[in-house]
């Protein structure tokens, strides 16, 4: 504690000296002998005018009373001129004097209040130090593993900013704690460095699919594209690029590659029966019944495979409970909880929708329509 505010007071002087030290010079010429320099410059100056008058005169510019006139004046200021030696030019008045003094004063009472007053408001003086070792060991001692290991990377890119795989471990764990816009940076930093690859453009445009609420955007588009030319066979760019044909109203082409995705898996894959309830979806037909898990035990879907759909159901959820939506939209909410194996949000999700729709059969009859295929609980007639 000491040291940082013999530092403080290190650059506090050194802030005054850089204000006093202007003022405390002399001007170059004030080294001169007293008188010198002025004298010779202005007699020389009043002797030059007195010739001119002289040259005037015999040219007939000037007549001979007012040559007379202009002589005796330029004499008297000569004889003035050379009778004052006492006043040089490096001589400073009393008022300037004072003025510099004033200014001085106020340098040294002024910067180190305000310098004071600044840290007082927006500082800590009573925060005691951590170093990025102790923050470390505070983070690990309070069983937050995963705060300490981005605290701990985060650290490594300030000073490496180029570490290409820094960022390719740091982006997915942006994103499992919900900071989208954060994934997306460290992304495209290790895209940037370290060039395409299959698996990072495809988690790319999941980030960028997560920011934009579900909405598989062009630049989206564009980062499954370049990954499915590394790896042609690649499941989540074919999943999202069949998702974006759906969204926008291809339903041919979206049909076309999730059937293909379903005729390529095989029969244990844990993303299948996403696949074949967006077919039936397409085709108008129930949906397969999806088994809800036993206790204790994951559904039938990887952890990987569920973050491939757990940012966009979130955002859709996000923005139907803060703005509403179509009963379409509240139906697509509960079939993607009941895909993840989440029953008790998609009814839940359920009487959201009744409740916001209302009782119009226009517009509650697409969700409930989803309630019949899925074997959720149907609406009660008034």
């Amino acid at each position: 504690m000491t040291a940082i505010w013999f530092i403080f007071a290190l650059m506090t002087g050194l802030a005054v000296l850089a204000l006093l030290w202007p003022m405390s010079r002399r001007p170059a010429f004030a080294s001169l002998p007293e008188g010198e320099a002025r004298i010779a410059t202005e007699t020389g100056f009043y002797r030059d005018q007195l010739r001119e008058i002289d040259r005037d005169a015999a040219r007939g510019l000037l007549a001979a009373p007012e040559a007379e006139a202009a002589k005796a004046e330029a004499a008297r200021r000569l004889l003035r001129a050379s009778r004052e030696p006492g006043r040089g030019p490096g001589a400073v008045g009393e008022p300037a004097l004072r003025r510099r003094r004033a200014a001085s004063a106020f340098a040294l009472s002024t910067v180190p209040l305000v310098a004071l007053l600044v840290y007082g408001i927006y500082g800590s003086p009573d925060l005691p130090a951590q170093p990025q070792a102790e923050r470390l060991a505070h983070a690990r001692s309070a069983g937050n593993d995963l705060a300490a290991a981005v605290t701990q990377i985060e650290a490594h890119l300030a000073k490496a900013p180029e570490d290409g795989r820094g960022w390719a471990v740091l982006a997915p764990v942006y994103l499992r704690v919900g900071r989208v816009e954060d994934a997306i940076k460290a992304y495209e930093n290790s895209l940037r460095i370290l060039g395409d690859d299959a698996t990072r453009l495809a988690d790319y445009g999941e980030a960028l699919v997560a920011a934009g609420d579900g909405v598989v955007s062009s630049k989206a588009r564009d980062a499954f594209e370049r990954a499915l030319k590394q790896d042609p066979k690649a499941v989540k760019p074919q999943f999202y690029l069949a998702r974006a044909a759906e969204q926008d109203g291809d339903r041919a082409q979206a049909r076309s590659r999730y059937a293909a995705m379903e005729a390529a898996a095989p029969p244990e894959a844990p993303w299948l029966p996403l696949v074949r309830e967006s077919l039936a979806r397409l085709d108008g037909a129930a949906a397969p019944p999806v088994a809800a898990a036993p206790a204790g035990t994951k559904p039938g879907m990887s952890e990987e495979q569920r973050g491939m759909i757990r940012g966009m159901v979130d955002g859709l959820a996000q923005r139907l409970a803060e703005k509403g939506g179509t009963g379409e939209e509240w139906g697509r909410l509960v079939r993607s909880y009941m895909v993840l194996g989440e029953r008790p949000k998609a009814e839940a999700t359920l009487a959201q929708a009744r409740a916001a729709l209302g009782t119009d059969p226009g517009k509650v009859a697409p969700v409930e329509e989803v309630a019949r295929e899925l074997g959720l609980g149907v609406a009660k007639a008034p």
